[in-house]
């Protein structure tokens, strides 16, 4: 087979994967050996961060984000269709004569999928559903999909599993195995010059954590470790405790619950990475394996029992940090980099890459540099939001987080080189007013620069925030 002169681009996608779940990064309870291989292979961004969400189903902005390289306040996130002037990372890799390829979940609209993609397969338009039983539609050249989309929920007061849709449900097959199998399907059918763009998007390990029998007998919750920061409740009103995610586990959090949580969680995870390793293995049987980028990265975190919580909608690390990993031509192999990044910053990189130019609405910063110049932080702070309820903002050192709820005002601030798990709450400690101040500075700043004040959001928040 002709090879493309230029990069093929296969790119993994994960669903609720948070950063300390890859055994290679350190975590000895997990069993990843694909995703091990890939950190061998390539860079890792140990510091890869979201920079929150605007609703309760954090992973439609964070994949509108990933997918138009624009910051939280800068994009519609709806649930339906991406504006036209947002260029799309399918769309732009399309427009620079790649073939473009989506499986699994999508969850920002019909259109823009078809703007994204060439070709797919088992495309799932909702947030959640049974990983054995997934409505998903087949590629429509047309671009319609007229079925039944799902309905976008009130997700601040139900987060409710999405209503049934698609054009065909394949039963008994998890979900992972389902979009793996349409990637395969894919990678064997490829043939000629044109490279392509691959985007493969897993359900796991979104709850409803189910997986095959044989990868569920791999982890004993009995011998699983809780995490340091386990509590049987959030110490105080979050805003949103009662959030469909916080309702999985029974309150106060016990124990022996929480371990089966965790363990179940990374069942989904090695099963995942097993699917992952199968595409792996056709691409490499194909020659393509030397001529492609290989990214994996997941969408937001889990807490599942940290600080009492079991979702994603708040700024603590388990939430907002993020697994990313890079390999491929132009890539260093077997790094590391503690960069302050985004997954924004993933499609200017990718243009970058490809010597692809960056389309003009991307807002994102190219990580190229990073792995030319190890010392390369790319930005010296970042800036996290959820809703109308959080504001936070974090240096090399520390991370303030900010609460605005029913008419209360809430400070945290953690050293996290001393507190890595985000413990101590030393904001009311005289030692570090001037901390305090200078990041209430530069959270303002932060603010202002991606025009929170001008949304919902922001002004809800603010209302709280300047009037106590």
């Amino acid at each position: 087979m002709q090879k493309s002169e230029r990069p093929n681009i296969l790119f993994f996608f994960a669903d609720d994967q948070r950063f300390n779940t890859i055994h290679a990064l350190g975590n000895d309870e997990i069993r990843t050996p694909t995703l091990d291989r890939l950190c061998a292979r390539g860079a890792t961004f140990t510091h890869a961060h979201i920079p929150g969400g605007t609703c309760g189903a954090v992973c439609m902005p964070s994949r509108a984000m990933l997918h138009t390289g624009r910051t939280l306040f800068h994009l519609q996130h709806s649930g339906q269709d991406v504006p036209a002037d947002h260029t799309l990372l399918g769309e732009h890799f399309q427009n620079q004569g790649y073939r473009t390829f989506g499986t699994g979940k999508w969850h920002n609209g019909p259109g823009a999928y078809a703007r994204s993609f060439t070709d797919g397969g088992e495309i799932f338009f909702g947030g959640m559903d049974d990983h054995w039983n997934v409505p998903a539609f087949d590629f429509d050249p047309t671009g319609k999909y007229q079925g039944r989309l799902p309905i976008v929920k009130d997700w601040a007061r139900s987060n409710a599993v999405t209503r049934r849709h698609g054009d065909h449900v394949t039963a008994g097959k998890h979900s992972s195995e389902l979009f793996c199998d349409a990637a395969i399907d894919f990678l064997e059918r490829y043939e000629g010059v044109q490279p392509f763009f691959m985007y493969v998007a897993f359900m796991a390990p979104h709850d409803p954590r189910t997986m095959p029998e044989k990868f569920r007998r791999m982890y004993d919750p009995e011998q699983i470790q809780l995490p340091p920061n386990f509590m049987g409740g959030h110490p105080f009103d979050n805003g949103d405790l009662k959030i469909r995610d916080e309702l999985l586990a029974d309150f106060p959090r016990d124990p022996d619950e929480t371990r089966r949580h965790i363990a179940e969680y990374y069942a989904m995870i090695t099963h995942l990475d097993a699917e992952m390793g199968r595409v792996l293995a056709v691409l490499e049987a194909k020659g393509l394996a030397d001529n492609t980028i290989l990214v994996f990265a997941g969408d937001n975190g889990l807490a599942l029992g940290q600080h009492g919580l079991m979702g994603k909608q708040s700024n603590y690390d388990h939430s907002v940090r993020v697994p990313l990993i890079l390999a491929g031509p132009g890539i260093p192999k077997n790094t590391k980099s503690d960069a302050f990044v985004y997954l924004l910053d993933i499609f200017p990189t990718l243009c970058d890459l490809t010597g692809a130019p960056t389309p003009h609405s991307v807002e994102g910063k190219t990580l190229v540099p990073a792995f030319r110049t190890p010392g390369d932080k790319v930005r010296d702070t970042l800036f996290f939001a959820y809703k109308g309820l959080h504001r936070s903002v974090r240096d090399r050192r520390y991370k303030l987080i900010e609460y605005a709820v029913r008419g209360k005002r809430t400070t945290q601030l953690f050293d996290l080189q001393t507190d890595p798990w985000e413990l101590h709450n030393l904001a009311a400690d005289p030692n570090h007013t001037g901390k305090v101040a200078e990041l209430r500075a530069e959270l303002q700043r932060w603010r202002n620069e991606w025009d929170d004040l001008d949304t919902e959001w922001g002004r809800a928040f603010q209302e709280v925030y300047s009037a106590v």
